[in-house]
């Protein structure tokens, strides 16, 4: 009689089946802002966000990779990529790519967090311009805050697999449910004005008290050296003590998951009815491709017009009512003004609200936190 072997979860290289991975979007393939931004926070790649402050200006972007770059040959066609474009010397200066992640994502993960011999493994490719010490920071955000750092060195201009792993604690607390529960860091940088304070240690669960608490001191000063770059790729967290290889998945179904979080739309149309003349607004059936993690909001950006064949309007509507993790049925404009005003004397009429082409013109969903 022939056995069959049953794979254990974490132990082989899975290519667009389960999800092993706990980050989404891990290998910065999916992009639906932009590509490029001068902004921090949410503004080129889902789900992760760049942000910074406390002196100088950075540079986000989602990168593509080439052969001559290591995890190329891996795979790997896009990374997380920031650029220094204007330096400070600021000591509160700072800088970190971050993902939050559902607290249920958390606690229905197999890992017991509340046990020190459980254990998470984050790894990932990273590549400076400039040598030294750089750290990863791990948060819990139910309950107490609690912190873990982990350093890793770099040699300029070279990639390099980073696995760090990290044990549960009897005082960590993650909720099971849709709101923020952990938080994963890569921190380029970070000012004396926030590290150097003996809380703020490694390889150990802390809760943070003092502003200098958030990592130990930075070795070297990326804030404050121009054009200094700094970019992630193939990002992994997972369950398990060791790493395993990168778990690869379709665009399809990295969109679908991040869709979750963030939809936008562009080159499209809502069939609505003007109720009344004077109500300046359209009940639509607005459906979203996908439920959200919540009631998200709504942004307009460039033109969103309301159209009806062969009839002359110049009504713009500037937001969207009606909201839920299903979509939306409403959208309104001013009461005057060039793109406002009464669309005729009669209600119950049928209009559209036309997006057109993106990603200059859209109308963006976050359900973001």
């Amino acid at each position: 009689m022939s056995l069959i072997k049953v794979k254990s979860r974490g132990t082989d290289n899975v290519t667009g089946g389960g999800r092993r991975n706990l980050l989404i979007n891990g290998a910065f393939n999916i992009a639906q802002r932009g590509t490029s931004s001068t902004t921090a926070n949410f503004t080129t790649v889902d789900r992760w966000r760049l942000n910074w402050g406390g002196g100088g200006t950075l540079t986000q972007a989602q990168h593509t990779l080439s052969s001559s770059d290591t995890p190329y040959t891996l795979g790997l066609r896009k990374s997380y990529h920031a650029t220094v474009t204007s330096a400070s010397n600021a000591g509160g200066t700072w800088s970190q790519f971050e993902q939050h992640i559902e607290a249920q994502n958390i606690a229905q993960s197999g890992w017991d967090y509340t046990s020190s011999s459980s254990k998470l493994t984050f790894s990932f490719w990273v590549k400076s311009s400039l040598a030294g010490t750089f750290y990863t920071q791990y948060r819990t955000v139910d309950g107490t805050v609690y912190y873990y750092n982990k350093s890793f060195t770099l040699v300029a201009n070279t990639w390099k697999k980073i696995t760090h792993t990290i044990p549960g604690n009897s005082n960590l607390t993650i909720n099971d449910d849709n709101g923020h529960g952990f938080t994963v860091i890569v921190a380029p940088d970070y000012g004396t004005t926030y590290t150097g304070h003996a809380q703020a240690v490694a390889d150990a669960w802390y809760v943070r008290t003092q502003n200098s608490g958030y990592f130990p001191n930075f070795a070297q000063d990326w804030s404050n050296t121009a054009n200094a770059t700094f970019e992630i790729t193939a990002t992994q967290l997972e369950v398990g003590d060791s790493a395993t290889d990168f778990e690869h998945r379709s665009f399809d179904m990295e969109m679908e998951d991040c869709e979750r979080y963030f939809q936008t739309y562009s080159d499209q149309l809502w069939q609505g009815t003007n109720e009344h003349a004077t109500n300046y607004s359209l009940y639509l059936d607005g459906k979203f491709r996908k439920k959200m993690r919540a009631t998200p909001t709504a942004t307009i950006v460039g033109t969103v017009n309301i159209g009806r064949p062969q009839v002359g309007v110049t009504q713009r509507p500037n937001a969207i009512g009606g909201l839920s993790k299903e979509g939306f049925y409403n959208c309104s404009w001013p009461s005057s003004g060039t793109y406002g005003g009464s669309l005729g004397t009669h209600g119950d009429a049928y209009y559209r609200m036309v997006v057109g082409a993106g990603p200059t013109n859209r109308i963006d969903f976050s359900a973001e936190f």
